[in-house]
């Protein structure tokens, strides 16, 4: 698995990584053996940094990780989990459960450390907290050894020089915004990034199973004109005898500046393919005409969290 240094941590991210949130079930039910099986299948196909939440399956996905890393050389992976959203409504990025987040996913997970903490969603709350009080306490986590590297992630543009201007951060994640129908993160927020030295990180090529065959989460909030082009475009897909997924997932990796890509999935059949996608080259002719097809509605989304975040 080709791989890009994130920002100025020095790290070596894996340009397609494993997303642990279907471990908690954010998309269909999953039995315990394909939960753990897709960790070690990730693993072996050299997607050996891992992210998670205690936010998906409210712990659940943190539980079964720490769980099927058991026995792993901590060496062999590479793990960020993230703190202040615990559930739909439940927001809580004060440094008293900054502390107490941290300590409960180290016990989880099995670990001593984490090498990534990101404050979760920080759209849904008043964003001059994260840097005033979580990001501080964080840093104090971070010098008492239980965190190497800190960071944030949401999906309105603006939280990303909101809390750059201000805090001194070491990566950032977007999610669903550098896919082959919007492009936003790498359009307005990438440059900035880069230019501050912050490493970016991408979620969600697939954009919450729109650019895929699979059936939509009744959740998905994208405009009706989105999902119509997207199943345009995978009819077009198909008719070319490529899956719309297979180009979704090479289109995300393929942007240079963009270190990492998260993809998730509790099928270990799944992470395989979309391993063996990543090493083939993307049929540019076919992107050419997918991106024509998506051109009315690009870089179309929803408003999330707070209006005045957006």
């Amino acid at each position: 698995m080709q791989t890009r240094v994130l920002g100025r941590t020095g790290l070596r991210l894996p340009i397609l990584s494993f997303g642990a949130s279907s471990l908690g079930q954010e998309f269909r039910n999953v039995t315990l053996e394909d939960a753990l099986k897709s960790v070690r299948v990730a693993l072996d196909c050299g997607l050996n940094f891992i992210d998670t939440s205690p936010f998906y399956g409210r712990g659940m996905s943190e539980i079964l990780l720490g769980i099927a890393l058991k026995g792993v050389p901590r060496d062999h992976y590479t793990i960020s989990t993230k703190l202040g959203r615990y559930d739909l409504q439940h927001f809580d990025f004060s440094a008293k459960r900054v502390a107490e987040s941290i300590d409960v996913s180290l016990h989880r997970l099995g670990t001593g450390h984490l090498d990534i903490v990101l404050c979760h969603d920080i759209e849904f709350v008043e964003m001059q907290q994260i840097v005033d009080e979580t990001l501080p306490a964080l840093r104090r986590a971070q010098a008492a050894g239980k965190v190497k590297y800190i960071g944030f992630s949401g999906y309105p543009q603006k939280i990303f020089s909101f809390i750059g201007d201000q805090a001194e951060v070491d990566c950032a994640l977007s999610y669903n915004q550098y896919t082959l129908q919007n492009t936003r993160f790498a359009d307005e927020t990438v440059p900035y990034l880069k230019a501050k030295g912050i490493g970016a990180m991408n979620a969600g090529p697939f954009s919450a199973r729109l650019l895929t065959r699979a059936v939509l989460p009744a959740w998905l909030k994208e405009p009706e004109s989105v999902k119509a082009a997207a199943r345009a475009a995978a009819d077009h897909c198909d008719r070319k005898g490529v899956d719309i997924a297979q180009l979704a997932l090479q289109f995300s990796l393929s942007n240079p500046d963009i270190t990492t890509t998260i993809a998730g999935s509790a099928n270990p059949e799944n992470i395989r393919k979309w391993a063996q996608w990543a090493e083939l080259p993307i049929d540019q002719e076919l992107l050419r005409e997918v991106q024509a097809i998506f051109e009315p509605v690009k870089n179309l989304g929803h408003l999330e969290g707070l209006t005045h975040n957006n």
